[in-house]
């Protein structure tokens, strides 16, 4: 099938493409990696009037990180990010979920951004900046906002973006200490849209115990729910937790759909296994992390302590 006939633009800064996009309104539509948009208009479930292409904008295909977190541009492919190593180094998180992304073909060429602003319930990363809590920046002529994840995901296929605004990145929060993440889903072939996902955070204390526990569950409603479980696990060991409590607690708040793939009362139970499971694993994760920072500290201080008693000794002998 084709497209219904449409304006092609393609701005070359991004004050041009933000302009273009001022003057279309809710007529125009950005093109960035097109996995999504272009099915749609081929299926003529989309039929924008002006098409703006923004891959020829320097400067938004950057992945960014520093302490705090990773910000992603509007142009930086799936496959970009997935293969960051500071990336996973800071939110490792993000390659858990990417790894799951539709294929390696589509990888390449769709971008990150773009599955945010595509807003599907079913896609992995909504679920993962829900999760982490983080931000989409959106500009437009004049100026530019951040929007939280909390905010930004109104409804299936809908965001927070309006009309001549154009997502130029998202940031998504470096992971806390002593804490773990992971993602499950299930579907019928890999690189399908999942029937079910969960992405999961677990912090631990100093004393190893859960301090926080959350999961941010895919397939579960019109946008990424995401349950607070802490106090299901009862700030247990990590190793000892009552994570089928806390699936429990996850098949109580979400609100899934029947559709011709699975039927809503299928979708509860295995988001709450998926739970269960992925949780579990992100709590191994932070008590490995905990471990790891542990023996880094016991490290650095046996290494200053040598260093001190061989000053001492040359002083000595001075």
């Amino acid at each position: 099938m084709k497209p219904p006939p449409f304006d092609y633009h393609a701005p070359r800064t991004l004050g041009e493409a933000l302009d273009v996009l001022a003057g279309t309104g809710e007529h125009g539509k950005v093109l960035a990696g097109g996995q999504s948009l272009i099915p749609l208009m081929n299926m003529r479930l989309a039929a924008p009037a002006h098409l703006v292409d923004v891959n020829r904008l320097g400067g938004l295909a950057a992945v960014e990180t520093g302490p705090d977190g990773v910000r992603v541009g509007a142009l930086a492919r799936h496959a970009q990010v997935e293969r960051s190593a500071g990336a996973a180094a800071v939110q490792p998180l993000l390659r858990q979920a990417l790894r799951l992304v539709a294929h390696p073909v589509i990888r390449n060429r769709g971008t990150a951004v773009g599955s945010l602003v595509h807003a599907d319930p079913a896609a992995e990363l909504p679920a993962v900046l829900a999760l982490l809590g983080g931000s989409v920046r959106l500009a437009r002529r004049g100026g530019t906002r951040d929007v939280a994840a909390g905010e930004f995901f109104t409804g299936p296929l809908e965001s927070a973006l309006r009309p001549g605004e154009l997502a130029v990145s998202a940031f998504f929060p470096a992971l806390p200490a002593r804490s773990g993440t992971a993602f499950r889903e299930v579907s019928r072939r890999h690189g399908d849209y999942a029937l079910a996902g969960v992405a999961a955070l677990v912090r631990l204390d100093g004393d190893l115990r859960v301090a926080e526990a959350r999961a941010a569950c895919v397939s579960a409603g019109p946008v990424p729910v995401v349950v607070d479980v802490t106090a299901a696990c009862g700030a247990a060991p990590a190793g000892a937790a009552d994570w089928e409590a806390a699936a429990r607690a996850v098949r109580e708040r979400i609100e899934p759909e029947d559709d011709i793939h699975a039927t809503a009362h299928y979708r509860r139970h295995l988001t709450g296994v998926l739970a269960a499971q992925a949780l579990r694993e992100a709590a191994r994760a932070a008590a490995e992390n905990a471990g790891e920072n542990a023996a880094g500290r016991a490290g650095e201080q046996a290494a200053g302590r040598a260093a001190a008693d061989a000053a001492g000794r040359e002083g000595a002998h001075g």
